[in-house]
């Protein structure tokens, strides 16, 4: 299992940073090779990515979730194997830093290649990063989801 972790600040309040993380068929929008999330219930994802011309699906399920404070999720089938947590910290009225913590399972030698070589880690950066041009370039969430898991 390879770890990551990374974070970025995002000059939006807390609640706005933790809603618009729920609205994962948004995604897309800012994770790169992550080419569409279907959303199967409250708990369930269904995730389709394509990252170096190889096309995976697989579902995850949130384990975890508080309101303006974290999501957590793990896969449950398919060839991707991971664990994840986002925490969304409060910094002052108009900004939140957003952390991740992820475990990921490279399969294949090239995943184990790209992971050795910071691939993993550098997505997420890129994600994080473009998390926060999105967000901050809307100025409001696209939608939000406050239930409890």
């Amino acid at each position: 299992m390879s770890q990551v972790e990374e974070s970025v600040e995002v000059d939006v309040p807390v609640r706005a940073a933790y809603n618009q993380w729920t609205q994962f068929e948004e995604f897309p929008r800012f994770m790169e090779g992550v080419e569409r999330i279907d959303q199967i219930d409250t708990l369930r994802t269904h995730w389709v990515t394509k990252v170096a011309g190889v096309e995976r699906e697989f579902d995850a399920d949130i384990t975890e979730q508080i309101p303006d404070e974290r999501v957590a999720w793990t896969t449950v089938q398919g060839e991707v194997r991971q664990a994840g947590v986002v925490t969304f910290h409060r910094l002052d009225d108009a900004r939140t830093k957003v952390m991740l913590q992820l475990d990921h399972d490279p399969h294949g030698i090239s995943e184990k290649v790209g992971d050795k070589l910071g691939f993993v880690r550098r997505r997420a950066k890129g994600d994080l990063d473009r998390f926060k041009t999105f967000i901050e370039a809307r100025g409001a969430e696209t939608g939000a989801w406050r239930g409890q898991v």
